[in-house]
């Protein structure tokens, strides 16, 4: 099991630790709850340094992402991040990603930290045209997230992201060389850190440090799984999977079909959806988490992919893989209980 720069910084803080992608990450320091809330009204601060991130190099390395990526990555401009699927042959997702163009020779990648090996092989067995490399383990990754994060890297940068999905390569956060990117997992305004390794303490630290006064607080997995869910945020392993196929998880903004050829597109155009991601709210008693039956009139519609309290509502929320055109009341098999559930709109929480 691999530890992150920051483990001594997690005890240190109190951390709980939990095994994560094969990280021992934080699950949670004061409480989810309380982390939760802060990012919602406040910043929590985030070490995901468990993530992968591959480099993308050379004269060809646009043209070899857009094979590679169901989103069409032509026309961003340097210093624009894309969410894009990356597909298999049979149009499911061997992973979603985030794109950062860094200029016309040079993307960054981020990708799952579950997934970085399966990632990286998938990409050796189709790419051409440019020079990759995997430097996932040379970098560390924190997030600051929450309506203060703004006021918070202001103290601690002159030139910050001032756009969501945008970010800056070269900057100084507390002195200390980071590319900086407005983007989050939480649904809330917030940035993205990335630096040397041998920097994660010391940044950590600072950044610990300045937005204290903003009511920051350290967070860990637990309010960042619960936060992504209210945002109505997929997860990989979850809502997306190899063997889901990409045109039936409600990304697609992400699935550009219209493109040129791609690694799985013949696939996806050849499936016709039979199932749609959606959210619904606990109307009954109890929580609908993951791998619960979903019934309508007695007949099983579909299944859960994600779901818990939401702190931020009170009430049980959750995602379901349903199939298309399914009528009538729904209700979910919670440990044979029948719990009663109603759609409602992602996502379920709007930053305010």
């Amino acid at each position: 099991m691999k530890r992150t720069a920051l483990y001594d910084t997690h005890l240190a803080l109190g951390g709980r630790m939990v095994e994560f992608a094969g990280y021992e990450l934080p699950v949670q320091y004061s409480g989810i709850l309380e982390e939760h809330r802060a990012v919602r009204n406040a910043a929590g601060l985030f070490d995901v340094s468990h993530m992968g991130e591959f480099l993308f190099e050379g004269d060809g390395a646009e043209a070899a992402l857009n094979m590679l990526l169901t989103n069409d990555i032509r026309g961003m401009t340097d210093g624009r991040v894309r969410y894009s699927l990356l597909p298999n042959e049979n149009g499911g997702a061997v992973d979603d990603v985030l794109v950062y163009r860094m200029n016309a020779r040079k993307f960054l990648v981020v990708v799952n930290g579950a997934n970085v090996q399966k990632d990286a092989a998938h990409v050796g067995k189709y790419l051409s045209g440019c020079d990759f490399s995997d430097v996932s383990e040379e970098v560390c990754q924190i997030a600051l997230q929450g309506p203060a994060s703004q006021r918070i890297m202001e103290k601690l940068a002159r030139d910050i992201p001032m756009k969501y999905y945008t970010f800056v390569e070269r900057t100084e956060v507390a002195g200390i060389p980071v590319l900086l990117s407005r983007t989050g997992y939480t649904g809330e305004d917030g940035f993205e850190l990335y630096a040397a390794v041998r920097d994660a303490e010391a940044l950590y630290a600072a950044v610990y440090e300045a937005g204290k006064e903003f009511g920051l607080i350290p967070c860990g997995l637990g309010a960042r799984d619960t936060l992504r869910l209210e945002a109505g945020m997929p997860l990989y392993g979850h809502e997306l999977d190899e063997d889901i196929p990409v045109n039936e998880v409600g990304l697609d903004f992400a699935v550009k079909l219209g493109k040129e050829d791609f690694v799985g597109k013949q696939a996806i155009l050849a499936h016709a959806p039979e199932y749609e991601r959606v959210g619904v709210r606990v109307t009954g008693k109890g929580i609908v988490r993951e791998h619960c039956d979903v019934y309508s009139d007695g007949v099983v519609v579909g299944r859960s992919t994600s779901g818990t309290h939401s702190p931020t509502l009170g009430c049980g929320i959750a995602m379901l893989r349903l199939k298309k055109g399914a009528e009538g009341e729904l209700s979910a098999d919670v440990r044979g209980r029948s719990v009663s559930v109603a759609r409602t709109e992602l996502p379920f929480v709007r930053r305010k």
